[in-house]
């Protein structure tokens, strides 16, 4: 017999219960011993949100999904996840920032490390984390399932081992995503069938919920208030006690500004790398990256509410979600012995945000970010350099199949590449190809090392923007340096692009605005404290340097982290090959390893 309207109602307001519990805890430390266990259940379950209760892929039933919680230590020390499809679509997961050492058939990435899990099939993850703390997360990684398929990791340091700042009261994952009342899936086949831009999302939320900014229904009658109450994430705080809040961005499509009204924030971590520490009113995250901030709770109670928001930062010239969601920030009053409430009576302050197009907080907010560099933590920078590579990133068009109108520019369909190659994502997983060294029909290792056609890249564009396809792989040696300039285009309009680079760290020793100067801009490169991390965002109409060494043996996607950009091909993949040592070399996929 159907579910009633109101028993799909109080399921989906037991799940957000469920993803609060689960959210907004301190972060305990994990149990003695040296392998971490999770089981990981893939399947649908009943969320509300805006008042429209729709079934999405989830976790185990939660949304967001459970946390993962590590510690930082030795090779002997493992995450072991047993992922099981219970849904009818194919399902892989990525442990988004963990670097894979050697574990590559784990990173997840559908038909670049693995085939993809079917429906009633399973597969263990089973990786270490060697030399990395702090906060991560996971997410699918095939089409637009992560829109639901997302939850924290937080790898905590090695015991004894301080933070380099002081010790929080209280840590606290905050998520940041994106809500459709559609189903993902179906907004993403539409718009890669029609070639036109998909519909963008109806809000944004922190930690699965949309908050107070979003209408409901009018005819949702008299839950419309419980609607909204259950809707609002609230962090409650004690005077005078400093929070850790660990802040991912996992929305698919844009790039967020955050803060707290009346509180400034102590930027100590970005990617799961710390920094130097400083303060700001606001700070901007993109998909794909994580900030811990801390926050210090006013000393006397305040007598107030505070909201924190998050906004769009916005470059391009496509349709985006113009809105905000908000959380609330409530203080405990020391002088009542009940737990806080939501108080109407009390004043509700808003933050300011930056702009909607604030491109120099952009180059500001960036330039601030600097690695400590200290003995403890070094900033190990590859000073000489092997291989120099210089990428375009951008858009561009495809032609429009016969017989069918395209909603793409001047009725084409739209594209995005790096260096004119948009990629095309192959039936048999490159790793699994590499390894039985059967790459014929399934890649080519002839990626370009730089455009096959230059040009003035942020000027006018050429009149022809039609793009390149194929799977094309650029192959390093083991251990060698590189040295990546990634430079966005004007084709179709310059663009922001948060890029994500798999299996490894990279410092990002220079950016700017306009086209790369090869013969001034390396001058002025950061070789000393550069920023390190796993997800940068090219400026709009600018370029970013980044420097890396390949030490880590396998086949590792690198791609913008607007999954827009992703499924029009904005992606490519590095193949790192053995080195000579024992310790050098890529082990053997796993027996349950999925087969395509």
């Amino acid at each position: 017999m159907a579910s009633s309207s109101s028993d799909l109602l109080m399921k989906a307001l037991l799940l957000s219960c469920i993803a609060l519990l689960a959210l907004s805890d301190a972060a305990v430390a994990p149990p003695t011993g040296i392998t971490r266990h999770y089981k990981f259940d893939i399947q649908m379950a009943n969320a509300t949100r805006l008042c429209h209760t729709k079934s999405i892929v989830t976790v185990n039933g939660q949304f967001p999904g459970p946390k993962i919680v590590a510690r930082e230590g030795d090779r002997r020390r493992r995450v072991v996840v047993k992922v099981v499809n219970h849904v009818e679509r194919n399902v892989t997961l990525h442990w988004h920032g963990i670097r894979q050492l050697r574990s590559g058939w784990a990173d997840g990435p559908a038909y670049v490390t693995q085939c993809p899990i079917q429906t009633g099939h399973s597969y263990v993850y089973n990786f270490t984390i060697v030399g990395q703390r702090g906060t991560f997360f996971w997410h699918a990684h095939i089409s637009w399932l992560r829109a639901t398929l997302y939850g924290p990791i937080v790898v905590l340091p090695q015991l004894g081992v301080p933070y380099p700042f002081a010790k929080p009261y209280k840590e606290v994952p905050v998520i940041l995503g994106e809500w459709w009342k559609a189903d993902t899936e179906a907004v993403i086949s539409q718009a890669l069938q029609t070639g036109g831009g998909p519909n963008v999302s109806d809000a944004y939320t922190i930690n699965g919920l949309p908050g107070p900014f979003y209408s409901c229904s009018a005819k949702t009658g008299w839950h419309a208030a419980a609607c909204m109450h259950a809707d609002t994430f609230k962090l409650k705080v004690e005077p005078g006690k400093t929070y850790l809040l660990r802040l991912i961005n996992a929305a698919l499509n844009d790039e967020l500004f955050f803060g707290i009204a009346n509180h400034t924030l102590t930027v100590v971590d970005v990617d799961a790398v710390y920094v130097k520490p400083f303060e700001t009113d606001a700070l901007l995250i993109s998909p794909g990256q994580t900030t811990d901030v801390l926050l210090r709770a006013k000393p006397d109670y305040p007598n107030a509410m505070f909201f924190m928001s998050a906004g769009p930062y916005v470059t391009g010239t496509g349709t985006f979600d113009n809105s905000t969601v908000a959380g609330v920030l409530e203080y405990r009053n020391p002088k009542s012995s009940s737990r806080p409430s939501f108080k109407s009576e009390l004043p509700l302050y808003k933050p300011t945000l930056p702009s909607l197009n604030d491109t120099s907080f952009f180059a500001n907010f960036t330039g601030k970010l600097r690695s400590l560099a200290t003995a403890r933590f070094p900033a190990s920078v590859p000073q000489a350099i092997d291989r120099r590579v210089f990428f375009t990133v951008g858009l561009g068009s495809s032609p429009c199949p016969e017989n069918q109108t395209c909603q793409g520019p001047n009725g084409t369909k739209f594209a995005a590449t790096v260096n004119n190659v948009s990629f095309a994502l192959p039936t048999t997983a490159l790793l699994q190809a590499h390894f039985v060294g059967q790459s014929r029909g399934v890649y080519t290792p002839d990626f370009p090392l730089t455009p096959l056609m230059p040009f003035n890249y942020t000027g006018t564009p050429p009149n022809n923007t039609l793009v390149g396809n194929g799977t094309k792989l650029m192959v390093l040696p083991f251990n060698t340096s590189v040295e990546l300039v990634m430079q966005d285009t004007s084709i179709l309009g310059a663009e922001s692009h948060p890029l994500h680079l798999h299996g490894f760290n990279f410092f990002v020793v220079g950016q700017g605005f306009g086209n790369y100067d090869p013969a001034k801009d390396p001058a002025k490169f950061n070789l000393v404290d550069p920023v390190e991390r796993n997800t940068v965002g090219v400026p709009a109409g600018g370029w970013v340097a980044i420097r890396f060494l390949a030490n880590n043996p396998g086949v590792w996607f690198m791609h913008c982290h607007l999954e827009v950009h992703a499924s029009w091909g904005l992606k490519m993949a590095w193949l790192v090959l053995d080195g000579s040592l024992p310790h050098q070399k890529l082990p053997p996929p796993p027996s349950d390893l999925p087969k395509c």
